[in-house]
């Protein structure tokens, strides 16, 4: 499907979504997903789908973003725009997500998807339902007592707090937009 953001991209991108659970991230990272065309890796699907097939998750903690990272890599190498969409909370993964695009001669575009009213953010916590069997959302506990580390690279950060998602994913194509004409297709964004 041809991206209706005409400009946004003259090669393959990797778009990497970061945020708490009940942000809005995966709502935000589908519709743009949808919008352009692109591949969206979600990494409660890879893991979920892991734990489904039998695998302890908490042997090998990191594998569904390592299988999120090879799968990025291979549709980046076909030229095609991908969206990932994880938690992202640690300085580790981010930089993975990077070397990933990296390897791949692709420009990578970190986005921060916050929600910046805690009683918002916590009524839709509470409210979720999750669409991936045997996925256990987090409550909002455990969402305030995750580890998520500052940041040290340059994202868009996109506030959801009292927006729509089509607002939000409007804000966020026109944020792309301008960091995709500034650099050429292989240098990192």
């Amino acid at each position: 499907m041809p991206s209706d953001a005409p400009g946004l991209i003259s090669g393959p991108l990797l778009i990497v979504f970061s945020g708490l659970p009940g942000s809005g991230k995966t709502t935000i990272a589908r519709d743009l997903a949808r919008r352009l065309g692109a591949v969206h890796l979600r990494i409660d699907t890879i893991e979920q789908a892991m734990a489904n097939a039998g695998i302890d998750m908490s042997k090998v903690p990191d594998s569904g973003y390592r299988v999120g990272y090879a799968l990025a890599e291979d549709n980046l190498r076909l030229g095609t725009l991908v969206v990932a969409d994880s938690v992202n909370p640690l300085r580790i993964t981010r930089d993975a997500w990077r070397k990933t695009a990296d390897a791949a001669g692709a420009p990578a575009i970190d986005v921060e998807i916050t929600c910046s009213d805690a009683d918002e953010h916590r009524t839709r916590v509470e409210g979720r339902i999750t669409d991936i069997e045997g996925l256990k959302l987090p409550d909002w506990q455990k969402v305030q007592a995750r580890e998520f580390h500052d940041w040290h690279i340059e994202r868009i950060v996109i506030d959801t707090a009292g927006r729509s998602p089509e607002a939000c994913v409007e804000e966020l194509v026109r944020e792309i937009a301008a960091k995709a004409s500034q650099n050429s297709p292989k240098s990192a964004i």
